[in-house]
């Protein structure tokens, strides 16, 4: 049975002009963003920051059909029943992807 899914986002900020920074943020159960990771190095153009952020979004998934998900321990602390279980022994699970959902990176 799956667990919840985990809001994250993943958004790009300019430090300095011209120096893209990825970073991941986990909306809390208080409703706060809390920063989860972050680039360490800059880049040069928007969309390599955006897509590298994706990329590091998707790590966090285990089957990217059924995204990233909350550890089992913390689904049993919540009382609402999620919906959307993906079935057991999903084959599609671990499967290394290279795509950042659009962001034209290639293998």
């Amino acid at each position: 049975m799956a667990t919840q899914l985990r809001p994250i986002a993943v958004h790009v900020t300019e430090p300095e002009p011209g120096a893209f920074q990825w970073a991941l943020a986990e909306l809390a159960d208080n409703r706060t963003w809390s920063p989860l990771q972050a680039a360490e190095a800059h880049h040069a153009t928007y969309r390599e920051a955006m897509a590298d952020g994706l990329l590091a979004l998707q790590a966090l998934a285990a089957d990217l059909d059924q995204g990233p998900r909350m550890p089992a321990a913390h689904r049993r602390a919540k009382a609402a029943p999620v919906r959307g279980d993906a079935p057991a022994g999903n084959d599609a699970a671990g499967k290394a992807r290279r795509s950042a959902f659009g962001f034209g990176l290639a293998n």
